[in-house]
């Protein structure tokens, strides 16, 4: 009973945590809509929002490739985005799917106690995250600022964190659609190549100044230009600004991703309670969703923020050189690993880069295919969705495979879907990977995150507005 102790020590706090309440009646879909707009309406002013106290920093972004995927902006109330919901809600999931923590979701009381927890737990790390922030000099030397700016500093992040933790709650509550974190992750991502594409903002590379968004530019040098020819070349291949090729990289996986999105195998199911009543359970090929390019990016995050605080201060130490040894990119602060294991973590950002150095790009592309196959066949087991949850879950309905006996249905489900879960993670790994070789704009993770929570959202979309009988289709499947 070692875990209902773990999680009674949340009880005392739940009173004092800010919760919204469940809605007393079925929420309209069109209201549904208006609450998701006000949701991410809130999340958008949040993120133009610059923190109070900050002196000016050009200092190295530790969180620099991170930002687009953790729905986050520097300087800004959102400088921590959804990071500490999704770090909480992992820890807390792996540790009940590992029976770590012995929690019963049948149970209403146990479902509240789990809840309150990882709302805790994410304001702890906010918490944590923000002093990491403030102390270490990434808003101004803490001298310089001074102790009362430094509280006001870690008061405004923990207090956005907060707002982003009863965003997602409202959502996932049945308010809105979908979840708060899926909705700001592709929010900001398609922001993102939505800026780099029309930005009208100029910028001098050393080659005079230049607009930054890849269409903008296309037009310019078309009609300042006198060689035409040579106007196109430079507004489809220009290099450390978004072209046109970057562009049309993009496109071409979000169009491959939405195609792929259709594999599934239907599993044929019928009632035992109804005669007559069939349907399908379909196990799509991207079972687990953007799970495991999520988890994958998390981890490769960490690494690169570990290795370039240890490579600041300890950056003769052999054990932090072989974790990874970082310098400036070209005109920027901004640190990129050279060699060591993050390394050959982090993708090559052009075709020509990966051709320079293959042993990088091979060793690249095999953690990627490996970790998000891995991390795959992994999240169906702690989340739920494995075989034998879903031949109980079918069970409870009393459903059944046609054509199979009850207790075979569990062989056949463990035939396919560790195996759909498996690929299914590869394939997304090695699309990431096709997206940052092509230099699609907002990097290959970004990309397929978006598209699956756009399609995802889609999905809902047809279901909501499709009347009850659709509602209740989605229910059961």
């Amino acid at each position: 009973m070692s875990g209902f102790r773990f999680l009674n020590l949340v009880r005392p706090f739940l009173p004092i945590l800010p919760e919204v309440s469940s809605p007393d009646r079925k929420v309209p879909f069109n209201q549904k809509v208006l609450w998701t707009a006000v949701t991410l309406l809130i999340f958008l002013v949040c993120s133009q929002v610059p923190l109070y106290g900050i002196m000016s920093s050009d200092s190295s972004d530790p969180l620099y490739w991170m930002r687009v995927i953790l729905a986050s902006n520097r300087g800004t109330l959102m400088e921590l985005g959804i990071s500490p919901i999704v770090t909480s809600g992992m820890i807390m999931q792996l540790l009940a799917g590992a029976n770590l923590i012995d929690v019963d979701f049948s149970l209403k009381e146990d479902r509240a106690l789990f809840s309150g927890a990882q709302k805790l737990f994410a304001l702890i790390i906010s918490l944590g995250q923000a002093t990491v922030y403030v102390l270490t000099g990434l808003y101004g030397q803490p001298k310089d600022i001074g102790a009362g700016v430094c509280l006001l500093l870690i008061i405004q992040l923990v207090a956005a964190a907060l707002i982003v933790i009863l965003l997602d709650e409202l959502l996932q509550k049945g308010y809105g659609l979908g979840s708060g974190i899926s909705l700001f992750i592709a929010t900001n991502i398609c922001e993102s190549i939505v800026w780099k594409a029309f930005s009208p903002t100029t910028v001098n590379i050393g080659r005079g100044p230049e607009f930054e968004g890849a269409i903008v530019a296309l037009f310019h040098l078309l009609f300042t230009w006198n060689d035409k020819g040579r106007a196109l070349r430079e507004a489809f291949w220009r290099e450390r600004l978004p072209n046109v090729m970057n562009l049309i990289a993009t496109i071409v996986i979000f169009v491959v991703v939405i195609y792929l999105q259709g594999f599934r195998i239907e599993i044929p199911v019928k009632s035992n309670r109804f005669r007559g009543q069939r349907g399908s359970y379909p196990v799509k090929l991207f079972y687990t969703s953007n799970m495991p390019i999520m988890l994958e990016s998390a981890l490769t995050s960490n690494v690169f923020i570990v290795s370039q605080m240890l490579a600041t201060r300890f950056p003769a130490n052999l054990l932090v050189r072989l974790l990874g040894v970082w310098e400036p990119m070209e005109d920027s602060p901004q640190l990129r690993a050279v060699s060591g294991v993050a390394y050959y973590m982090s993708p090559p950002h052009t075709m020509k880069e990966a051709i320079l150095d293959p042993i990088h790009t091979a060793v690249y592309i095999l953690f990627i295919i490996s970790a998000c196959a891995l991390f795959s066949k992994t999240w169906i087991e702690v989340s739920g969705s494995g075989p034998r949850d879903v031949a109980k879950q079918l069970k409870d309905q009393q459903m059944v495979m046609a054509g199979h006996r009850e207790g075979s249905m569990y062989k056949e489900l463990k035939r396919v879907i560790p195996t759909a879960a498996a690929f299914g993670g590869a394939m997304l790994g090695l699309l990431s990977v096709a997206a940052d070789l092509m230099g699609a704009i907002g990097s290959g993770t970004g990309i397929l995150m978006a598209v699956t929570i756009i399609y995802s959202y889609w999905e809902i979309g047809m279901r909501e507005s499709g009347g009850p009988e659709m509602a209740a289709l989605g229910d059961l499947l």
